[in-house]
């Protein structure tokens, strides 16, 4: 199959990250467990002076491209701002922005209170929560600075998020790691019974040096296999619950286009603002080394020179790490699929990033396990 990959200098993502520290202590956390240790060195937190130069590129950035853009307040635990630091940067970033671009909080749960939800509800901002499944799935690795599980207290979390009056904006969904020891069927189904309005399921980050957790070899199947039998689960509900990774993988097989990064044969224009204003590469890639995530040439919101940025040859070598370059990857028939995956998926030690996913097994036995059910219903993948 031919695949034409384009080029796009038009942002998608400005992910802010407004804490650098976190009430938690996730086991697989690439922030604070895979040996980066950027956040040690930042700012707790975002600074008003940060704020207002955050706000003045972004009214810059909308007058710059047509395309809307969405913002994404990460940590650390964006939360742990608090009511007045939370207040002030949403007013600003509102008073920035067209009120139609839309701004959105990925949350431990932990935190989660009425004044805070009540404050999110008056700038239009939603909330999406990550929890792992039951408790025994979650606590297994969502824990606190104790080691204790923080299942119960992210549940009281999304209660208050459900029982909101603005519920039906606010709630943007679960986000759920995968564990493949888990019991696809039982991860399923709790969020059913909790009645979770979507999920989307992430792969544990890992490379091919660092192997993710419980994924015992390059061409093992673990991660796939769980995907599979979740996939069987989701396709036999006949009310079936929102899973975006499915929704868009099936949506490609069918001749539709993603939305998410990591996937078929589209870019995504994404960059991230650490707490001291830096403009960095997606923080995801802090689990391939230290530092990974860092621009060769430092640049910081505050000299207020974004637009100059995003036209550099360094940010459009950046945005080139997302299309997938290695041979096998481009001698295979359902590229446009997966896309190559994840960019910090692909590194090695001795070679970088030049490499298929480390879950090129998993999505190949995904993808012929979907065509396989595809099938079934005699709806073909060209």
């Amino acid at each position: 199959m031919d695949v034409d990959i384009t080029k796009c200098s038009e942002l998608d993502t400005i992910l802010i990250k407004v804490a650098s520290r976190c009430n938690i202590n996730c086991k697989y956390c690439y922030v604070y467990n895979m040996g980066d240790d950027n956040w040690s060195r930042m700012a707790k937190f975002i600074s008003k002076e940060t704020v207002d130069s955050i706000c003045l590129s972004l009214k810059k950035l909308v007058l710059y491209q047509e395309k809307v853009f969405s913002i994404v307040l990460h940590g650390g635990e964006p939360f742990l701002l608090g009511p007045l630091r939370l207040e002030y940067l949403l007013r600003q970033l509102r008073n920035a922005i067209p009120s139609d671009y839309p701004i959105s909080i990925q949350t431990n749960g932990v935190l989660i209170s009425d004044e805070l939800l009540d404050i999110c509800s008056s700038y239009h901002v939603s909330v999406a929560v990550s929890i792992d499944g039951p408790q025994k799935t979650h606590d297994k690795f969502r824990v606190n600075h104790k080691g204790a599980g923080t299942f119960n207290e992210v549940l009281k979390g999304i209660e208050k998020l459900k029982k909101h009056p603005d519920s039906l904006f606010l709630n943007a969904g679960l986000l759920a790691v995968i564990d493949p020891l888990s019991n696809p069927g039982e991860v399923y189904d709790f969020f059913k019974e909790i009645k979770a309005s979507s999920v989307d399921f992430l792969y544990k980050d890992g490379n091919h040096t660092n192997l993710p957790i419980n994924k015992s070899s390059i061409d093992s199947t673990e991660y796939g296999e769980w995907m599979t039998k979740l996939l069987e689960v989701y396709m036999d509900d006949e009310n079936p619950l929102p899973i975006r990774v499915l929704d868009d993988m099936l949506k490609v097989l069918l001749g539709g286009i993603v939305s998410k990064e990591g996937m078929g044969i589209t870019d995504f224009g994404i960059i991230i603002i650490d707490t001291d204003g830096t403009i960095m590469k997606n923080d995801t890639l802090k689990s391939s080394f230290n530092g990974a995530d860092k621009f060769e040439q430092q640049s910081n919101i505050k000299e207020d020179k974004l637009i100059d940025f995003l036209n550099s040859p360094e940010f459009e070598q950046y945005r080139e790490m997302q299309r997938p370059a290695n041979s096998k990857c481009l001698k295979c028939p359902v590229l446009n699929i997966c896309g190559g995956g994840m960019i910090l998926h692909r590194w090695r030690q001795d070679n970088d990033f030049d490499n298929p996913s480390v879950y090129c097994a998993d999505q190949l036995y995904l993808i012929n396990n979907m065509l396989s059910k595809l099938s079934q219903f005699n709806l073909q993948y060209e």
